[in-house]
């Protein structure tokens, strides 16, 4: 199971990279084909770029598909809890699984109709063939048009991804129910650049609560750590006039 803790990453690492490429050859193929140079536009003209548009629109379906289950495992997706968030731990607790195993069963449904509906749309027709089964009145389903691949492989994004969805609902509920901690995903933070140790600061009035991810059992909000910060005024700075509450 060790292979699943980064797919999402591998795929959606393989699918941008290849988008990105193919929309580039496509957008010098394009110009370079329309330049008037003898020998080079004729032998450009020859090669048909026309799916280049398709595909590049199919690999980001598969992205985003994919990207909701990487969104689940890290904890990146937004929601509005700011009741929940004000509720004690006990509550809280219900709360949170409860909206982790809703989860878990609309993806579910989700991902099993998908797969019913793949299976209907051509599939069916694709086991049969290449098992050598006689196809009685299984229909082949139709092909894309320009690619002309069968849909059935374009759409198959669905139940894959929200199966993979799925599993990370449920992934996180086990671990949420065994350590009280949600995923958490620092938004400021950047691979390859060095951490910086912010300055202490005693009261930051422009921190604010974070009202868009659920906290979990065992972080604590950025409210409280504000109150926290409070430190308090040395009375002798104050009689001195060195500083302290303002006069």
């Amino acid at each position: 199971m060790r292979f699943l803790d980064h797919l999402e990453e591998w795929l959606i690492t393989f699918l941008m990279a290849a988008a990105t490429l193919i929309i580039f050859v496509a957008v010098v193929h394009r110009y370079a084909a329309s330049a008037s140079i003898p020998g080079l536009q004729d032998w450009l003209l020859t090669i048909n770029m026309s799916w280049a548009q398709e595909l590049t629109i199919i690999m980001f379906v598969w992205m985003a598909k994919f990207g909701a289950a990487y969104g689940v495992r890290t904890g990146i997706h937004v929601g509005v809890d700011v009741l929940i968030n004000r509720l004690d731990d006990k509550m809280r607790r219900k709360f949170i699984i409860f909206g982790l195993l809703a989860g878990a069963t609309f993806t579910g449904i989700v991902g099993t109709l998908g797969a019913f509906f793949v299976w209907e749309n051509g599939a069916h027709y694709a086991f049969l063939s290449l098992t050598g089964s006689p196809f009685g009145d299984v229909p082949e389903g139709p092909t894309t048009p320009d690619l002309e691949w069968p849909t059935w492989m374009v759409y198959s994004a669905i139940p894959l991804g929200t199966s993979l969805m799925c599993f990370r609902f449920l992934q996180v509920f086990v671990s949420f129910v065994r350590t009280g901690d949600l995923p958490h995903h620092d938004h400021g933070h950047v691979d390859g650049l060095e951490e910086v140790e912010p300055l202490p600061v005693e009261v930051d009035v422009y921190s604010m609560d974070d009202n868009l991810h659920m906290h979990d059992l065992t972080h604590t909000m950025i409210g409280d750590n504000r109150r926290k910060r409070v430190t308090p005024v040395d009375p002798d700075r104050r009689r001195k006039g060195l500083g302290g509450e303002p006069k």
